[in-house]
């Protein structure tokens, strides 16, 4: 794979667009971006026609006129594919199709949902799990530091975030490969074109966790717990309903409003934390100058997590439906068609960031990224992110030296997927610091 064209070096913007739905170029899409932010800045792809934004100001722009680009996908134009449709007719039948709450509405619907699910993410209460998070890296770090080697995506990538939101949540954090297998049913219709079969298939995945979680409702009703699940259940009981900022509610959330918000978070909590340890620790590996900087001086720790979300962002992108005939860059949006802003290609917009091929951990902006998105949509679960790639890159900075790839990885690292970004593996091996 080759991301980078090298420090300072141009890409071919005259490149011919590649088609999203290669692999090849969705493992490795920055030339086709380049190409597509010179040539046609909105691209329509033609396998799926949809419109994708690749130009930083226009990202931003689309991200905060919800009026225009609306997060609601039920005035989409595009008809459901045979596949979507069997996979819903799974849940009609025998689960809970579920309502429209965080992540596909507009203000004021989508501002009552946020504020339910900010109360789990605050600041103070964020700050209270870096003690947990910081137990927990050590703990992943002692299986496998004896060894001197580790597949580092399987054996802490996945592990880290995925224990830490199921303990959140109030699932038994023993049981986080189960609920990984879950996440990874409920994104599969997002992530790649898929025959009726196999989105039955996955369906039948996704209503075993949501039956699972329908018992974790039922058993909070009856006695709550301090736990995400148990706010959500009990949130129109909230005690300081007289405030302001109260998350205070008339009636209970329904078991289909429940459904999807925790279809959001448990998805949120595995796939894209473990995206972002896994490339950040790849980009270190591949640019040693690098990681001998970051080693010198751990002030730069919070940079580098920037720099390492934008430069290969662990959400690619996000899908918008355009109210009404829009004009983006030039190109003309009709109404109802899906909207892709891409963070990934607008993170390497070099309007807006020197040299954006070159990753540097001492850039002074990088913090202006869209890895999180922007706006009312901004990533609920920015600031647990960012504590859990602090703490997981302090403790494994300070006791693993040496670090390198054990084998070289596939040809294509990436699992297909047309919206995350996820290693199928990093094998490493490394000596323990100090011995």
């Amino acid at each position: 794979m080759n991301d980078s064209p090298g420090h300072g070096t141009a890409r071919d913007t005259s490149a011919p667009i590649g088609s999203f739905l290669d692999p090849a170029v969705q493992d490795d899409p920055f030339d086709t971006y380049a190409a597509m932010r010179e040539q046609c800045p909105v691209h329509r792809l033609p396998e799926n026609d949809l419109y994708m934004v690749t130009r930083f100001d226009d990202a931003k722009s689309v991200l905060t006129n919800p009026g225009t680009f609306s997060n609601d996908p039920t005035g989409t134009a595009r008809r459901a594919s045979e596949a979507s449709r069997a996979s819903a007719a799974v849940f009609a039948e025998r689960g809970w199709v579920r309502a429209q709450t965080l992540q596909r509405t507009d203000p004021p619907v989508h501002t009552h949902y946020r504020r339910l699910v900010s109360r789990a993410f605050t600041a103070k209460r964020m700050e209270s799990l870096v003690p947990r998070i910081n137990e927990l890296c050590h703990e992943l770090i002692d299986g496998f530091i004896d060894a001197g080697e580790c597949e580092f995506v399987a054996d802490f990538a996945l592990p880290l975030p995925g224990i830490i939101i199921c303990e959140q949540l109030g699932l038994d954090a023993s049981e986080y490969p189960t609920f990984k297998s879950w996440a990874d049913a409920m994104l599969a219709t997002a992530q790649k074109v898929l025959t009726p079969e196999e989105a039955v298939a996955y369906a039948e995945v996704e209503l075993e966790a949501q039956h699972h979680l329908a018992r974790e409702f039922a058993a909070r009703r009856a006695e709550p717990a301090d736990d995400i699940i148990s706010w959500l259940v009990h949130a129109h009981l909230d005690d300081d309903a007289s405030s302001i900022n109260s998350t205070a509610i008339d009636e209970p959330l329904t078991d289909e409003e429940l459904q999807d918000l925790l279809h959001q978070l448990v998805t949120g909590g595995f796939e894209t934390t473990t995206a972002a340890l896994g490339t950040g620790l790849w980009l270190l590996l591949r640019y040693p100058d690098q990681m001998a900087k970051l080693r010198a001086d751990r002030s730069l720790l919070n940079n580098f997590i920037d720099e390492s979300l934008r430069f290969d962002s662990p959400v690619a992108g996000l899908w918008r439906t355009a109210t009404g005939p829009a004009t983006v860059a030039g190109t003309d949006i009709p109404q109802g068609a899906n909207v892709m802003v891409r963070y990934a290609a607008a993170n390497r917009d070099p309007a807006k960031f020197d040299n954006p091929d070159t990753f540097d951990i001492e850039r002074p902006d990088a913090k202006d990224h869209l890895a999180f998105g922007w706006g009312n949509h901004f990533c609920v679960g920015a600031w647990l992110a960012r504590a859990e790639l602090r703490c997981a890159f302090t403790a494994l900075l300070d006791r693993l030296e040496d670090i390198e790839l054990s084998r070289p990885l596939d040809e294509l690292p990436h699992e297909f997927s047309f919206m995350l970004r996820p290693l199928k593996e990093l094998p490493i091996r490394f000596a323990a610091a100090g011995r």
